[in-house]
């Protein structure tokens, strides 16, 4: 599955923690993410990507007490089969849950995969 994703953890901010292989993550996100930038949840499909953000599934929020995001943007194949910000959270936290679990709670950023 091929995609950026972006957040921030309870003592970190908003960072990239998948890369979808781009060297520059963040040109590809800030391009796909125009418009919807404060939307939540937020779902939009151009062509074969999609662009969701939706609020973390545990209600976790920053020592600010800001609502996590975890924003996306899916490249096909895997952006197929979504069709709304709720179908992305069904597809797509199962395969990034276990990885924020484990970074939620560092001093700081993991690095990007």
């Amino acid at each position: 599955m091929t995609f950026i994703w972006a957040t921030r953890g309870r003592t970190w901010g908003f960072r990239f923690l998948s890369d979808a292989g781009l060297d520059d993550p963040r040109a590809e996100y800030l391009r796909r993410f125009a418009g919807v930038e404060n939307v939540m949840p937020a779902f939009r499909r151009d062509g074969d990507v999609v662009v969701a953000r939706f609020p973390d599934p545990l209600d976790r929020r920053d020592s600010a007490g800001r609502v996590i995001p975890h924003e996306f943007v899916v490249f096909s194949p895997a952006s197929d089969s979504i069709s709304s910000a709720q179908d992305a959270m069904r597809e797509l936290w199962p395969v990034v849950q276990e990885t924020f679990d484990r970074v939620w709670d560092a001093p700081g950023p993991p690095e990007r995969r």
